[in-house]
């Protein structure tokens, strides 16, 4: 990955060049950022220059063949952890190395992909992936072992919030005893879902959402035109890989924003209509058939969607970049119902129901309670 294939971001490539020419780079680091950031590819770029011994702040040296083992995923020192699950391809005890030829083909077409991309591209999108005990076992095994070329030995850790209690206590043993010259890079999209104890062992380097700009330029060398990449850009908010999916309209944010519009209508016709509930009950029941990441998804979509509605309620117009697409529905006649009165209550409810769809409720029972809980709320006067 060449550092200028990554979009954006040069005070941290520069960063990253300075600490890996100046021998200062920790063997404990963790990527924050949100999804579509581009933390993959730093990560992958960052790598490579550290192990192809790569100077002048781009992965383009004399060391042609490191350069092209790195760029194929198949550079001997260079392992992956990422969440997976059992499937038709893997019966039991599925760790990474049984997905690794997949990965390969996912990073190379979708390097800003997001985790319920990786989980379709391996067909377990209907579960819940995750990087458990057996995965922290095989890391600390390829760790212990002297590198293949002599220099370091690098690990990255994809979405590493999904480590299991078991693999983060293992994974902490191994950042307090690193053996010499081992890197571990820990990717994640939300920090606070990373034990404290490992947290506060790693150097933290946090990545911004993209900048509006950065996604026009990226996809006006895709050959798209200027008002469609400016309107991508700004409904994509930082994030490239939704800008992708709006660009080829395979975003999964269309079909919520589907689900979103029948419950939102719904719900204005449920107070004292029978029919009504009856279509929420049918509404859940069509959410609650999808798998849980979709589900989990979905919540967060209408959190997202619930929060817009209050900015543009109070006015905050310059703060709103979410678009609903459905004709026949505005997000600016629907603001006025999301209002100091319920906003807490709603969050609330969505953020239960998300605790509740991880820890494997009944999906029916979490949705229809959901959405005649919100029903209620949305019909609550403001101030």
């Amino acid at each position: 990955m060449l550092f200028k294939n990554v979009l954006g971001l040069e005070h941290i490539k520069n960063h990253l060049v300075t600490t890996a020419e100046t021998g200062r780079v920790a063997h404990a680091q963790l990527f924050v950022g949100p999804e579509g950031s581009g933390v993959l590819p730093m990560a992958l770029a960052y790598a490579q220059y550290l192990l192809c011994g790569n100077t002048g702040g781009e992965n383009d040296g004399e060391n042609t063949v490191c350069n092209t083992k790195c760029n194929s995923l198949t550079h001997p020192d260079l392992h992956f952890a990422f969440p997976v699950s059992n499937s038709d391809k893997v019966k039991s005890h599925a760790v990474s190395d049984h997905y690794l030829e997949e990965w390969r083909q996912f990073v190379k077409e979708q390097p800003y992909g997001n985790l319920f991309d990786w989980y379709r591209h391996i067909g377990i999108e209907k579960k819940q992936g995750q990087i458990g005990v057996d995965e922290a076992q095989d890391m600390v095994k390829k760790l212990s072992l002297k590198s293949y070329e002599g220099g370091y030995k690098i690990l990255i850790v994809w979405m590493a919030e999904k480590m299991n209690t078991s693999a983060a206590n293992k994974l902490l043993k191994l950042i307090e005893e690193p053996p010499n010259k081992t890197i571990l890079l820990l990717l994640a999209e939300e920090e606070e879902q990373i034990i404290n104890t490992i947290r506060s062992r790693c150097q933290i380097l946090n990545f911004p959402p993209l900048a509006e700009q950065v996604i026009t330029d990226a996809l006006l060398v895709k050959g798209v035109a200027q008002t469609e990449a400016l309107t991508i850009a700004l409904e994509a908010n930082g994030n490239f890989n939704k800008a992708l999916d709006l660009l080829n309209k395979d975003s999964e944010d269309l079909v919520f924003e589907r689900w979103f519009v029948q419950w939102v209508r719904s719900a204005f016709k449920a107070k004292g209509n029978k029919g009504a509930i009856q279509e929420l009950i049918l509404w859940s029941d069509e959410v609650s058939k999808t798998g849980r990441e979709v589900q989990k998804k979905f919540l967060n979509y209408c959190l997202t969607m619930m929060r817009q509605a209050l900015l543009l309620n109070y006015k905050a117009n310059e703060l709103v970049h979410a678009k609903v697409h459905m004709e026949g529905f505005d997000l600016k006649k629907f603001a006025p119902f999301v209002h100091e009165n319920n906003i807490l209550d709603i969050v609330k409810e969505l953020e239960q129901a998300i605790f509740h769809v991880e820890r494997n409720g009944n999906s029916k029972l979490i949705f229809t309670d959901l959405s005649i809980k919100l029903t209620r709320l949305l019909h609550a006067k403001a101030a």
